[in-house]
């Protein structure tokens, strides 16, 4: 009981090591980031049809902030990604740590090209809807801070959600989902990321559409991402069982 109880202390000391790593790493990025947040602002603006308005003194500093963040959390994938590694490395075999530290690129990878999908696709189709709202008959008036709330709005959370197949490949690696199983909740998967599809996107159809065939793609590509380990580790299993019954 007493060798129990220091292993869950030792267990938990491990883990605020790690998010005090995190944090420190992500802190550290942020105020890099705040030094050439100008910058970024600048290039981001550059080519909108329409000036941005400041209501406060304290708005441009807040939007900086915003900018500062999103730049520094994904700065900080990798890193956290490996914390996250070594944490749960002492229960890996050999073999299982090698595969899973790859997965550590993959999860910057995917979260650029999410952000990059809200950014470049989702955004514009959305900020292009809303504005033919008015038809002319409003003035245009954006806030610095609201446009970049609304821009975060459209692209932070396809960063993570385009995490799912690396995430999903990790789990099943590690034996704590496998593909039937996802398959069998892939109904309620399905409804889950079309409400979050019609959350996100402006009420239109076209709109839903184009947000939801690449969440349900993603999700697809999971599950034969979960299949492909899992029905790897099976062989493998397989194979050392074949080798221990002929010793």
């Amino acid at each position: 009981m007493e060798n129990q109880k220091t292993s869950i202390i030792k267990h938990l000391e491990e883990l605020r090591k790690r998010i005090i790593i995190t944090l420190a790493v992500f802190l550290l990025f942020l105020v890099l980031t705040f030094i050439y947040v100008q910058d970024i602002y600048n290039f981001i603006v550059k080519d909108l049809p329409f000036k941005l308005a400041l209501l406060g003194p304290s708005d441009i500093i807040l939007v900086y902030l915003i900018i500062a963040s999103v730049v520094a959390i994904t700065a900080t994938i990798p890193v956290a990604a490996h914390q996250v590694w070594l944490f749960v490395r002492p229960a890996l075999t050999p073999k299982e740590r090698k595969v899973t530290s790859a997965y550590i690129p993959a999860l910057f990878i995917l979260f650029i090209l999410g952000i990059s999908f809200g950014y470049f696709i989702l955004f514009p189709l959305v900020l292009n809807f809303l504005m033919s709202l008015s038809n002319d008959m409003f003035t245009t008036f954006f806030t610095t801070e609201k446009y970049f709330r609304f821009m975060l709005h459209m692209t932070l959370p396809f960063g993570f959600l385009f995490e799912m197949p690396v995430v999903i490949m990790f789990l099943t690696s590690l034996g704590i989902i496998n593909p039937y199983r996802l398959q069998k909740i892939r109904k309620y998967s399905y409804f889950i990321l079309i409400v979050i599809s019609i959350l996100i996107t402006p009420p239109d159809f076209l709109s839903d559409i184009l947000v939801t065939i690449p969440l349900l793609l993603l999700y697809e590509s999971s599950v034969s991402l979960s299949k492909f380990v899992y029905n790897r580790h099976q062989r493998e299993k397989e194979g050392e069982k074949e080798i221990y019954e002929s010793v």
